[in-house]
């Protein structure tokens, strides 16, 4: 694959020395300030015209949580022990491999259960920082979107996004014993995401894009963990997130009717840069290093690793199909559906889009639903 130089800074998709080349080289900055260049726009038409944007908006004001009150914090975790026992900590490579003469040849139990807890703890705060990217974005999505019908979502969801930055800086904090830095490809996206004016490019990049692969990372983490603090965490993390996506959907699939090929292709080229720096941000090169691992040499390893290519993939099972509701894959000359050919992700089209799917994996109201009908 040869020719984005222009989307993504490269020419290669698998180019790793430009992957690695990329770094936060002040990650004790406490502050990151970058440029917002939208206008603020205000709406004196208060006529609800938008259904499925009320409808999500009833559900969201029923479905809020309390993160003090509504997990319980005594749990204690005993993080070496979570991590020998979740499925999602088998970050080995195939042990089939011969991996004599590589960075891993001296590696054993030992090593491999400190990598799974810095991966861990890795993880869970990439989490985190998208989540603030979260909170920020959809700020500026009730400053800058037209409807009214939308700001009255985009506020719930506000609450939502700092909500979850609460609970995963408290999970880090008390749990985990910290965090990591953002990484540096995240913190590209959301700069991407923030500096853009056009307010639909706020919703493609957060709520499709980056909210997207959230929702995928985060059910393949409580399905696997055994941890019930952080299993019942993501239950109801994903529970708004899957109405984050949802909104995305739902708004787009409008305005993108209005839109011309041209504008339909920046917002493709958008979606595959978005696509890929997540991507990139997945290789881990800060723990790797954390580790005194190369991290070119970790990550040329794990990029021909089956098993890690495959949950790599996993993690766009979300975004692809909602891409393909919204038109994206196949308008013009189907350049986004031959992006997502190239990554190895096509196969999820057809799986369910998060417009139809919201409802289902409303945790809190379940909880609540199965609570009352106890007392009755």
């Amino acid at each position: 694959m040869a020719g984005y130089e222009g989307i993504i800074d490269r020419e290669h998709l698998d180019d790793i020395e430009a992957i690695v080349r990329i770094r936060n080289d002040d990650p004790d900055a406490l502050d990151h300030t970058t440029p917002n260049n939208a206008d603020t726009t205000f709406t004196w038409d208060y006529e609800r015209s938008r259904p499925a944007l009320g409808k999500l908006y009833e559900r969201a004001k029923t479905a809020q949580w309390n993160a003090e009150t509504d997990l319980d914090w005594s749990i204690d975790v005993d993080v070496e022990k979570v991590i020998a026992e979740d499925i999602t900590a088998n970050v080995r490579i195939d042990p089939q491999r011969d991996l004599s003469g590589t960075c891993f040849a001296s590696w054993g139990d030992k090593e491999w259960t400190t990598f799974g807890i810095e991966a861990r703890r890795w993880t869970l705060s990439q989490f985190m920082h998208g989540e603030q990217g979260a909170l920020v974005c959809t700020a500026k999505i009730v400053e800058t979107v037209p409807w009214i019908d939308a700001k009255y979502y985009a506020s719930t969801q506000v609450m939502d996004e700092a909500r979850h930055v609460e609970v995963f800086a408290k999970y880090l904090r008390t749990k985990m014993g910290g965090e990591y830095p953002v990484n540096a490809h995240l913190r590209m996206l959301l700069d991407d995401i923030v500096a853009d004016s056009r307010w639909d490019m706020t919703y493609l990049g957060m709520q499709i894009m980056v909210e997207g692969l959230a929702l995928a990372a985060f059910g393949f983490m409580h399905q696997f963990t055994q941890e019930p603090l952080l299993k019942k965490l993501l239950r109801y993390v994903m529970s708004d997130e899957a109405r984050h996506v949802a909104f995305g959907v739902l708004s787009l699939q409008e305005i993108y009717k209005e839109m011309t090929l041209a504008e339909i292709r920046e917002r493709q080229e958008f979606a595959f840069e978005a696509a890929v720096r997540m991507r990139d941000r997945f290789l881990q090169q800060e723990v790797w290093e954390r580790m005194g691992i190369p991290p070119k040499e970790a990550i040329e390893l794990i990029l021909v690793d089956d098993g890690r290519r495959e949950f790599q993939k996993m993690l766009f099972s979300k975004i692809v199909p909602n891409c393909k509701k919204l038109g994206l894959l196949d308008a013009g000359d189907a350049w986004l559906r031959r992006r997502f050919e190239e990554m190895g992700v096509i196969h999820f089209e057809d799986w369910v889009d998060t417009g139809a799917e919201y409802e289902l994996l409303d945790e809190v109201t379940a909880d609540r639903t199965a609570a009352e009908a106890a007392v009755a």
